[in-house]
């Protein structure tokens, strides 16, 4: 009896990481020290020495249940995206720079083509944010996970000078809410897409007019990075006061973190178009539309504050960055929360 026997391949595992590595090398910076392949990453902090307090901020996420939508449609090379962009869109929020990540996949059986294209998808995710994919683990775990399944879960450091935090301890009524177009539902909220659509890939491959693609394009479409548009908010001399990456909860949870009490915001749902997706899907599950706005972003990915007299510039540096910016609303004196109108 030998390993291989009990269900873990060691030799796909050295093909796996010999498929992935021309895609990690595309993620490296300088800062990274030694190769691929060690037993921890390395990553030199001397370029930093300059910052006066030097802060590093955190994020860790998975894809979540998002993936089982790969698993149908047989298509894995973008939910490493989404993995990356869970982690450094909440460190970009904070104000930091994503230095490095990390990640992890567990699965029933180790296809080194498909654990290349994981990593792939986690480099793309990578190379626009910025940050070096420095090391990572492929755990081959038979009779744990289903052999065609897996898991995929990530970690990220980044750095800010303390100075450059983004705490909301500045806003003031009458800042302005510019909010940042998501590419659909991103990677929150589908456990309830998978009871509101029938999970076969032939529902997943039917092509809906109103969506301009098939539905499983359409909820696939890997989650937007953050981290380029507030780079040039920052670059352009505005100060983002306050910053909320919509996940998980939707608006009502996400938005009053970024708040300080005696502030409320007020956000306008007309002042952009709803994605037509989360249209179907309210539509074809009967979702209120309170649960709707606390469970899914709804087109809107991240909202930063800033003063009146910043927003227009703002908003020019986030579309010169490649994203698309609306002016959503405005911060109010108030109980601490978020009104939607």
């Amino acid at each position: 009896m030998d390993y291989k026997s009990s269900g873990v391949d060691i030799e796909a595992g050295y093909r796996s990481v010999e498929l992935m590595k021309r895609h990690v090398k595309n993620t490296m910076r300088p800062e990274v020290l030694g190769g691929i392949g060690g037993f921890s990453g390395a990553f030199s902090m001397e370029r930093y020495k300059d910052m006066e307090k030097p802060t590093l901020v955190s994020g860790t996420d998975g894809v979540g249940t998002k993936l089982k939508l790969a698993f149908l449609m047989d298509k894995h090379d973008t939910v490493g995206i989404d993995c990356v962009a869970m982690c450094v869109n909440d460190i970009a929020c904070a104000g930091g720079e994503p230095l490095f990540f990390l990640d992890y996949i567990a699965c029933g059986k180790n296809h080194p083509e498909k654990i290349a294209s994981i990593v792939k998808g986690v480099a793309d995710g990578c190379i626009q944010a910025g940050a070096a994919l420095i090391g990572g683990e492929t755990a081959e775990m038979p009779g744990f996970y289903p052999e065609e399944e897996y898991d995929l879960a990530g970690f990220a450091v980044g750095i800010v000078d303390q100075k450059d935090l983004i705490t909301g301890e500045n806003l003031q009524p009458g800042d302005v809410l510019l909010g940042m177009a998501s590419s659909g539902v991103h990677s929150n909220g589908f456990s309830l897409v998978r009871k509101v659509f029938e999970m076969t890939k032939k529902s997943l491959d039917t092509y809906y007019d109103e969506l301009g693609k098939t539905l499983g394009e359409a909820l696939l479409a890997p989650t937007r990075i953050y981290v380029r548009a507030l780079k040039a908010v920052k670059d352009v001399g505005v100060t983002v006061k306050a910053c909320s990456h919509i996940t998980g909860g939707g608006f009502y949870e996400n938005v009053p973190r970024m708040l300080r009490e005696g502030t409320r915001a007020v956000i306008h749902k007309d002042s952009y178009e709803v994605p037509a997706i989360f249209r179907l899907l309210a539509r074809t599950g009967d979702i209120e539309e309170k649960i709707m706005y606390n469970t899914y972003n709804m087109g809107i990915g991240m909202i930063l504050a800033v003063s009146a007299q910043d927003a227009e510039r703002a908003a020019r540096a986030i579309r010169e960055a490649g994203e698309t910016p609306y002016v959503i609303g405005s911060i109010e004196a108030g109980e601490k929360g978020v009104t939607l109108c």
